[in-house]
């Protein structure tokens, strides 16, 4: 292949053994004895088959060899001096089969002092063997070493002067607290302080697929910045709720690390990090009744939580106390509100109110509106739905079995879930009272169950038809008194 080394590309080469070449057949193999077994060594050369093909340049173009001035080694009566011609054997004429060429890259490299043949019977071969001198290159190790230094510093200094360098004005990204559905922002500068153009791009870790966790996005990823050019790498980490759900199972830690990658210069390791401020939002209702205090103050990792829970007894709620205060601050105020769950609020009061949700602090002056998409919000980001996957009716409802359904679905939904599902529906139906003033209908609330009480995937694809039963379940709990 391409950059190897093959065997011309030696000083030196020596090409020899039984290469098989006869006497050309333009000479009858009788004459050819006649001329052997007299000796005329110059006309068998002339119809010698190597000399004719490499003087046509077919093969061993640029080998030499010394003149032939031996009779044929080949082919003899083993143990004799006397060629092959017994007639019960298959005639062969004579003919210089042994042979001993060389290659050589410069001229007057090789001598060749002696090339004959040796008069052996051991064969139907004579070998045939060959003396040279050759010069060999002799270095001068001070010399090579002295030489060697200067071009090493030659190019380590071009190298130096023609290798991309940047400096960041940081390496380390900590964004402190970071929030439940909170976009925080930073940046780090990149300026080219070498000689020529930087690229650079960011690239994924060894046996990565993505340049970084899902909670952290960079732009841009890659880039050119001319000599003395400066640019802005703007790093954004947002918790989702897929997120939220893996802190709080301890699935996930908010510390990452980028890979800045020059080309034909150095990686550079960028760390982003964060403190999670923990959320009732992504948690399980298993683990919310079990709070008393706010869910802020139990810690992320086991060790810390252990501690934690050694000094602050579990609680034994039967709904956690953040779908409690909503539900009641929802009651207290808003049972009237036109269009209740169907006009979304206002983000910034969302904000608000999941905080004081999560640190108990006490609901300021909010629009109700918000109040209620906070609800369905929390109870769509719950870790585990409040009505499991494996609830779904796996036929079609109808009014001949909607009941046998319904007490099914109630019998089987976890306790904890029980509890919670009931207190909901229970909610909605104290809504219903009022609809005349809130302009809302079973059939509207039960589609707002089908939004916050199941799986949001499991509303598409396939399980679309069984969600749609299940509605029909949400329905029928708001309009009877089966609970």
């Amino acid at each position: 292949g391409a950059g190897r080394i093959g065997v011309m590309d030696h000083d030196v080469v020596w090409w020899l053994g039984d290469l098989n070449y006869r006497i050309d057949e333009g000479m009858g193999t009788e004459e050819v004895f006649e001329k052997a077994q007299r000796g005329d060594i110059e006309t068998l050369r002339k119809h010698d088959q190597l000399n004719i093909e490499r003087g046509n340049s077919n093969v061993f173009q640029g080998f030499l060899e010394s003149p032939l001035q031996f009779p044929p080694t080949y082919k003899y009566q083993p143990n004799t001096d006397l060629y092959e011609c017994r007639p019960d054997k298959k005639l062969r004429a004579p003919a210089w089969c042994d042979r001993v060429l060389w290659h050589e890259g410069d001229n007057d490299t090789v001598t060749c002092l002696s090339y004959e043949r040796a008069e052996l019977n051991i064969s139907d071969h004579k070998p045939v063997m060959a003396t040279f001198t050759c010069r060999i290159k002799n270095i001068n190790e001070e010399k090579r070493s002295e030489v060697y230094s200067e071009v090493m510093r030659t190019l380590d200094k071009f190298e130096n002067q023609s290798l991309p360098k940047v400096d960041l004005d940081k390496t380390t990204i900590d964004f402190k607290n970071l929030y439940y559905d909170n976009k925080s922002t930073s940046s780090i500068t990149l300026t080219n302080t070498g000689k020529v153009v930087a690229h650079f791009r960011l690239v994924p870790k060894l046996e990565d697929e993505k340049l970084c966790k899902d909670w952290v996005q960079v732009t841009p990823t890659f880039g050119t910045l001319l000599p003395g050019e400066s640019m802005e790498i703007n790093f954004a980490v947002q918790i989702d709720n897929e997120t939220a759900i893996k802190l709080s199972n301890n699935e996930e830690s908010l510390e990452d690390i980028l890979i800045l990658s020059l080309e034909k210069g150095r990686d550079h390791y960028l760390v982003v990090s964060g403190k999670y401020a923990r959320s009732c939002f992504g948690m399980s209702v298993r683990d919310l009744v079990l709070i008393a205090e706010p869910v802020r103050d139990l810690p992320l990792d086991p060790k810390g939580r252990t501690d934690f829970e050694a000094t602050h007894p579990q609680a034994s709620l039967s709904v956690p106390k953040e779908l409690w205060r909503i539900v009641d601050a929802i009651c207290e105020k808003g049972l009237h509100e036109k269009d209740l769950f169907l006009t979304p609020g206002f983000a910034a009061e969302v904000k608000q109110i999941r905080e004081c949700l999560d640190t108990n602090s006490d609901f300021g002056l909010f629009h109700i509106h918000s109040m209620a998409e906070v609800l369905v919000s929390f109870l769509a980001s719950l870790s585990e739905p409040i009505v499991p996957s494996t609830l779904f009716p796996t036929l079609e409802i109808d009014q001949g079995n909607i009941m046998p359904w319904s007490r099914r679905f109630l019998e089987e939904l976890p306790p904890i879930h029980y509890n919670c599902f009931v207190y909901i529906i229970s909610f909605f139906r104290e809504i219903l009272l009022f609809s005349n003033s809130n302009n809302l209908s079973p059939a509207k609330l039960a589609r707002v169950c089908t939004s916050c009480l199941i799986r949001s995937e499991e509303n598409r694809g396939g399980k679309g038809d069984r969600s749609r039963n299940l509605s029909l379940i949400f329905l029928h709990f708001l309009t009877t008194n089966s609970i």
